[in-house]
């Protein structure tokens, strides 16, 4: 046997087989102290708890665009699955579904949200604007026509949730710098690159929404 391999095996004192023999009486000592505690069962719920079936429905109310919708949803759908399968606002887009790209972005009391990462029953009642309710009828709202006339999209997939990002932005600042454009669009990915003209729409919204 070479030297290394002598070393190898008597390593701070021990042999491989005394070692795993040490490693062995250390587990069988944590097993019989784990066997020795009592199983009572296990930990349920308080009576107090509300614990809700997987598969129940509640009753969800919701302000969208300034309509009241009241809807059965289960707690664990997200809001984008309710905006889009139950009431039919298709304009907010699935994406990721992990909050990642942010073409589900909605507003929430004005502020942008991931309507993936966002459950209904979360919501309710308070004001969710999504890219319908930045028209007027047919009209597109200012967000909506600055992208328009500065070609701000490629494939159109992500547009929805970057119109919103910056609706959301321009509702907290009224004259964004180009930093603070860049910052208010960061959390939308645009796959096809079109960022500068995102950057340039959203400049000249901020100027449309104050004519």
């Amino acid at each position: 046997m070479s030297k290394d391999d002598q070393d190898n095996r008597h390593c701070e004192g021990y042999t491989r087989r005394g070692f795993i023999q040490f490693i062995g009486v250390g587990a069988g000592v944590v097993g019989a102290s784990l066997i020795s505690q009592p199983f009572n069962g296990p930990v349920l719920a308080n009576e107090d708890d509300q614990v809700l079936p997987a598969a129940s429905m509640v009753k969800v109310r919701l302000k969208i665009n300034g309509n009241r919708y009241e809807v059965l949803a289960e707690p664990r759908w997200s809001l984008l699955y309710v905006l889009r399968e139950i009431i039919g606002q298709t304009g907010t887009k699935l994406g990721c579904d992990r909050g990642e790209c942010g073409a589900c972005t909605v507003l929430i009391d004005d502020l942008p949200r991931y309507a993936c990462l966002t459950l209904a029953v979360e919501v309710e009642n308070r004001e969710i604007t999504t890219v319908e309710g930045l028209m007027n009828g047919e009209e597109l709202g200012p967000v909506q026509t600055a992208f328009a006339e500065n070609d701000a999209f490629q494939c159109g997939y992500c547009t929805p949730g970057q119109v919103m990002a910056v609706e959301g932005l321009l509702r907290k600042v009224e004259s964004p710098s180009a930093d603070e454009i860049r910052s208010g669009c960061s959390g939308n990915l645009c796959r096809c690159g079109a960022y500068q003209n995102i950057f340039a729409a959203a400049d000249q919204a901020a100027r449309l929404k104050k004519s």
